[in-house]
Formats: C-alpha cells, sequence, structure tokens
C-alpha cells in the first residue's frame, strides 16, 4: 500500500518507520530545549483537561506535542525555522498533517519563554474549538 493511501486512524508513524522514529523520538525526550521542558510542564497529567504525548511519531514526522482526542499538534520553533529551507519544510510539513486531519499550532521558543499565559490561551482557545 502506498504511504498516502495508508489508514490514519491509529494516528502514528507508518509501519516500516515507525522503530527508527521511535528511536529518534525518545532521543528527543532525552534531550528537550529548554522550552519543550518548560511547555511540557504545562501540557502534562491532563492540565489542560487533556491527554497529550511529546515527541509522538505521525507519518514520517516526529511531532513535538500532540493531543491525539483533539488531533491537535504543537510545535515549538528554534531559530532555525526561520531559514528558508526549514520554513518550506516546516509547510511541507504541515500540509501533511493537515491533509490527515491534524491541526498544527506553532510557537517559537521565545514565545515559550516569555509569553506563557498567551501560548496557553492559545492552545486552550483551540482546544475547545477542535
Amino acid at each position: 500500500m502506498e504511504n498516502d493511501e495508508y489508514d490514519y486512524n491509529f494516528k502514528t508513524s507508518y509501519p516500516d518507520r515507525y522503530g527508527i522514529l521511535k528511536a529518534n523520538s525518545r532521543e528527543n525526550r532525552t534531550y528537550p530545549t529548554d522550552a519543550e521542558l518548560v511547555l511540557w510542564e504545562q501540557l502534562r497529567r491532563k492540565a489542560l483537561g487533556y491527554k497529550f504525548r511529546r515527541q509522538h511519531p505521525i507519518g514520517d514526522y516526529i511531532a513535538d506535542f500532540i493531543c491525539i482526542e483533539k488531533n491537535l499538534i504543537i510545535e515549538v520553533d528554534g531559530k532555525y525555522h526561520d531559514q528558508e529551507e526549514q520554513r518550506i519544510d516546516d509547510n511541507t510539513r504541515t500540509d501533511f498533517l493537515n491533509k490527515h486531519g491534524f491541526y498544527v499550532l506553532r510557537f517559537t521558543n521565545d514565545m515559550v519563554m516569555t509569553d506563557m499565559d498567551y501560548v496557553l490561551d492559545r492552545i486552550k482557545e483551540l482546544l475547545n474549538k477542535l
């Protein structure tokens, strides 16, 4: 079966890539950015009323945070996401995830570290809409 036709009801990576992505996601959880750690403390243990996972493989990608119940993915982007090539990659990734029913919400590291109230308000707003 072609990957684009793969049934996404299970909401994880393609089976032929799962092992590699799972290993990468474990490493990402071991070495999170400061912004990811700060946001994770706000998302874990259903603090917003919904369960989130961190570093969850989907398709060929690893989502920073995901609420599977609401199909909400939260990405925390560092400065390298400002580079043109990375913006193109991010748009491709977002298009893929949107195509498979996920809403992608992006914040910069700076936003997470300096304006957590805004970040949490935006997440809550989307959780209530989705």
